[in-house]
């Protein structure tokens, strides 16, 4: 009887520590979670900033083809050329609106890829289970911004 007791109290007691020990593994994640200022990673990247420059130079292109349709149509004084050139600069114009908006947004979903892969990476070097975007976190979180935009270019 005495050794049957015994076996009861050994099996308690490994069943205890077993238990215990698997509760504290379960319940000690070690989940992380970071946030990134995505504004700020764009407004420094030098990528975007010569995307901008690069836009602002086509838009001051496209203002020069209107300039010069506006000048071509006001010295035109035959009803229909003038309605043949304004069909003409209209749609000249709007190819290259939508050449320019085109371009731009490739561009800038590049760019964007690029910045969430930088992020990515960034947050599996520093062992981050989560990475949320600063502006909507309202507490909690290890701001990576610093870190992440030492590899945006």
């Amino acid at each position: 009887m005495k050794k049957h007791l015994w076996f009861i109290a050994i099996c308690l007691i490994a069943f205890c520590a077993g238990y215990s020990i698997n509760s504290k593994a379960i319940s000690d994640t070690g989940f992380r979670v970071a946030v990134v200022d995505v504004q700020s990673l764009i407004s420094k990247s030098s990528e975007v900033n010569t995307l901008k420059l690069d836009q602002q130079r086509k838009l001051d292109e496209m203002k020069a083809t209107v300039d010069k349709a506006r000048a071509d149509i006001s010295k035109e004084t035959d009803p229909v050329k003038i309605a043949q050139l304004e069909e003409k600069y209209r749609n000249d114009i709007n190819n290259q609106k939508l050449a320019l908006d085109n371009e731009y947004n490739a561009k800038l979903k590049q760019i964007d890829g690029n910045i969430k892969t930088i992020v990515v990476e960034k947050a599996k070097d520093l062992k981050y289970n989560l990475v949320l975007p600063k502006n909507i976190v309202l507490f909690g979180g290890d701001d990576i911004t610093a870190e992440v935009a030492k590899s945006v270019k």
